[in-house]
């Protein structure tokens, strides 16, 4: 009996060797047919036998280590596709909970890849039940009512603060003039204290009854007129210093070119004339027309004036 199932087997492990044989042994006839062609196509291409050998020695390498290279390649895709299914294993059984807690808030709503988290369980639809997921609103038109409102009560919130921002402009805009105004009268006083002091209580001050009767007589209008009088008074000595300073820089023969010219405003030029110093204003005459220059001298004369 044990003759007779050990026949059998070595009939098996036969015709294994000789099918191993037979696929040996026309893999090496390919190579020896690859070898063959190789060497006919060097040979058409006139290589020498020394560089024959070395092709066919090189492709040899070369086929070997693309075998050994696509060998490593196969063993690295099995190990990563291993591990892959590891970690799927340990998502779709929440081991830890990391797949419920973290990856399914990640991931539910991507397609296919959901499939590989685990189940979502009754403890979590109550937890987010507690925690305020499920909608207060049964049907969309009363979302929608809630959503309008809401954006009225947003407007008017923005409204309201747009008001009150106008209104802290304004508030900010008439403080700026009370300050304002505060600062000219605290300057007016600050005058007014200096005139008494100065003027009206100085030791060479005319009698206080007198101020008496002129602050009493005085009234509005009068005052307008004589500080319109001073201001007036005020942007002449200006315009006179201006043109002082203007014909003063200039050499005698042309501000006296220019002076001949204003015949029909001789007390203009004379006032500038006796506003300068005596060198310049000499200077000017000595090179102006002389029937000119009479006429000025008799208009800026003191006794004549």
């Amino acid at each position: 009996m044990a003759n007779e199932n050990s026949m059998p087997k070595e009939g098996e492990e036969d015709k294994k060797a000789a099918k191993k044989a037979a696929k040996l042994a026309k893999q090496e006839e390919k190579a020896a047919k690859k070898e063959a062609k190789r060497r006919e196509k060097l040979e058409k291409a006139g290589a020498s036998p020394e560089e024959i050998q070395k092709a066919m020695d090189y492709s040899a390498e070369y086929e070997e280590e693309s075998g050994g290279r696509l060998a490593v390649f196969l063993v690295t895709v099995v190990i990563i596709a291993i591990w892959l299914a590891i970690l799927v294993l340990l998502v779709k059984m929440d081991v830890g909970g990391f797949g419920s807690t973290v990856l399914r808030p990640l991931l539910k709503d991507v397609p296919y890849i959901n499939r590989i988290l685990p189940d979502a369980s009754e403890g979590d639809a109550v937890s987010s039940t507690e925690q305020g997921t499920e909608s207060p609103y049964s049907t969309l038109d009363e979302a929608v009512a809630r959503i309008k409102e809401l954006e009225i009560e947003l407007q008017n919130a923005k409204n309201a603060a747009a008001d009150s921002q106008s209104r802290s402009e304004e508030l900010a805009g008439q403080s700026a003039q009370l300050e304002e105004y505060k600062t000219r009268e605290a300057a007016f006083e600050e005058a007014k204290q200096k005139f008494d002091e100065e003027v009206v209580f100085s030791k060479q001050a005319p009698d206080i009854n007198e101020y008496k009767k002129f602050y009493e007589e005085i009234d509005p209008a009068n005052a307008e007129a004589i500080y319109k009088q001073v201001i007036e008074q005020q942007q002449k000595d200006a315009e006179l210093e201006n043109y002082v300073n203007m014909y003063s820089s200039m050499k005698p023969k042309q501000a006296a070119a220019i002076f001949d010219t204003m015949t029909n405003d001789l007390k203009l030029v004379a006032k500038i004339l006796k506003a300068m110093d005596a060198e310049a204003s000499s200077s000017i005459l000595g090179a102006m027309n002389a029937e000119t220059a009479a006429k000025l001298t008799k208009i800026m004369n003191p006794s004549e004036s």
